[in-house]
């Protein structure tokens, strides 16, 4: 059985990465749960850089891994009950699993005007590149949620994990100032090098955004122990600080993608969205688990469509995750179809 099911990286941490790791792990005293000087610097640096956003004005904060974040963002920003969190109507699980831990309500669309005139909204959620589908939202429409946002004093939190990702279309930050305006209130950008640096192994995210937002959310952490280790940190800096080895890497997933693309598309199914990120998002016209079950059959497992939202009944989703041995072999199960 080949997975394509999950989006975990299959190929080696970079050697600099793991030197830098290696090199910080004698380290008997606490970590700074607000990061290192050096990488808040880099952070920052790699902020301005790859979301285009001004070198300076907004607050960032390394997290353990963004699936932590996503999951305890609505608690660590007091949202409770009789709170709204809007989550997209296809979508990462855990936004909708973080409003129900802090015992919100969500409210699953990709329109606002759906959400009507209700001032209890707290929180809302874009992704883009999405994932399962790939989409990615151009500026426009994410400047009118952020200023949809402001106007009721939401918080717009952006999932940008897959940005650097972008394959038929270029993704654009919330924090680009077409987005935000130049200003930074009222929105966080959540980003990670599982998929960059394929650290998702060592739990390495962070955010950034309005600087209020931030150092509330470095309070809360402080007292909750979502301390990032030492040498993970350091494992961070050379990371963000090394563009070659995440331009290598982006190359290996863009052929996956294309031979993947390929196999599918010639044996019956239809790609959507899928512009950028790490997955095809593709249907046959028929119920989601049908598809699945003919494609475990071959030998290939992918996930169903419907875990991500009721939208997603009659698709799957696939990763480009694997190595180039398992995606060549599922061009060649496919074929034989």
């Amino acid at each position: 059985m080949i997975n394509l099911s999950m989006g975990t990286p299959v190929d080696p941490v970079p050697q600099v990465i793991r030197q830098a790791l290696a090199d910080a792990s004698d380290a008997p005293g606490y970590p700074l749960t607000a990061g290192t000087p050096a990488l808040r610097a880099a952070i920052s640096a790699w902020v301005a850089r790859a979301c285009g956003a001004g070198v300076d004005g907004f607050g960032v904060l390394p997290s353990i891994g963004s699936k932590e974040l996503v999951a305890w963002l609505p608690t660590l920003l007091g949202i409770g009950p009789g709170d709204v969190v809007v989550v997209p109507s296809i979508c990462y699980p855990t936004y909708e699993d973080g409003a129900r831990l802090a015992g919100a309500t969500t409210v699953r669309t990709d329109s606002l005007t759906a959400v009507g005139p209700t001032s209890r909204v707290r929180l809302v959620w874009v992704n883009s590149p999405g994932n399962p589908t790939g989409q990615v939202l151009p500026a426009t429409h994410l400047r009118k949620v952020v200023d949809w946002a402001r106007e009721r004093g939401a918080v717009v939190a952006s999932d940008e994990c897959y940005l650097p990702l972008g394959w038929s279309a270029e993704p654009v930050s919330v924090l680009s100032p077409e987005v935000c305006g130049g200003s930074y209130d009222n929105v966080l950008a959540l980003h990670s090098l599982s998929k960059r640096s394929n650290l998702a192994g060592y739990r390495a995210g962070f955010v950034a955004g309005d600087p209020a937002l931030v150092a509330e959310l470095l309070k809360v952490r402080k007292h909750a122990g979502m301390i990032v280790p030492a040498p993970v940190q350091a494992a961070m800096v050379a990371a963000l600080q090394d563009e070659r080895h995440a331009d290598e890497q982006r190359e290996r997933y863009r052929a996956r993608r294309e031979a993947l693309y390929l196999a599918f598309t010639a044996a019956g199914f239809t790609v959507e969205h899928s512009e950028a990120g790490l997955y095809l998002w593709m249907t046959r016209g028929e119920d989601c688990w049908t598809t699945v079950d003919w494609l475990a059959r071959r030998g290939i497992l992918v996930a169903a469509g419907v875990f991500y939202g009721p939208g997603g009944a009659q698709h799957v989703r696939v990763a480009l995750t694997e190595s180039n041995e398992h995606v060549a072999a599922v061009a060649g199960r496919l074929a034989e179809s």
